[in-house]
């Protein structure tokens, strides 16, 4: 018998400083060049993506600034690099779409999740304008206000 996977299962790593620095305006699902021993780090959860941001080139969208750190465990003979650039597959239109939108004035191209699907990994990458410091407060704001919300509703319904 077959066990059945959860949703909260598939994801790999979640970027959640980057819903506070930025606007998301669009996301995208793109796939990604491993090597075998990074597939075998991510099924550990080896993985930081804090400072991770897509560039670029050559027609080509690139991964950087994601630390993927070898097991304790790996083979001796393969020389290990953590924070190498990975190669990000994505279709011709979307790489079209990524470039119009970051040579927009304040836009740029971040990577906000890494999650399974199926036996593939895959990273979801954000089109995101940078959010202003009274922005980042009017959100903390706006955030606490909705947990007080619940508060008052959990309080009122219990009496």
């Amino acid at each position: 018998m077959r066990k059945k996977i959860k949703a909260s299962d598939k994801t790999i790593a979640l970027n959640r400083k980057s819903r506070h620095d930025y606007f998301i305006e669009r996301k995208f699902e793109a796939g990604i060049l491993l090597l075998g021993w990074e597939v075998k780090s991510l099924r550990a959860g080896r993985i930081t993506l804090n400072d991770a941001y897509i560039i670029l080139k050559n027609g080509e969208a690139w991964l950087l600034g994601t630390n993927i750190s070898a097991l304790p465990n790996a083979s001796k003979h393969i020389q290990t690099e953590p924070n190498r650039s990975r190669k990000l597959l994505l279709k011709r239109r979307e790489l079209l779409s990524l470039e119009t939108g970051i040579n927009q004035k304040g836009f740029t191209c971040i990577c906000t999740a890494f999650y399974w699907k199926r036996h593939l990994v895959k990273c979801e990458i954000a089109l995101a304008k940078g959010k202003a410091l009274h922005d980042k407060r009017m959100a903390d704001k706006q955030k606490d206000w909705e947990r007080d919300k619940q508060r008052l509703t959990r309080k009122s319904v219990g009496k």
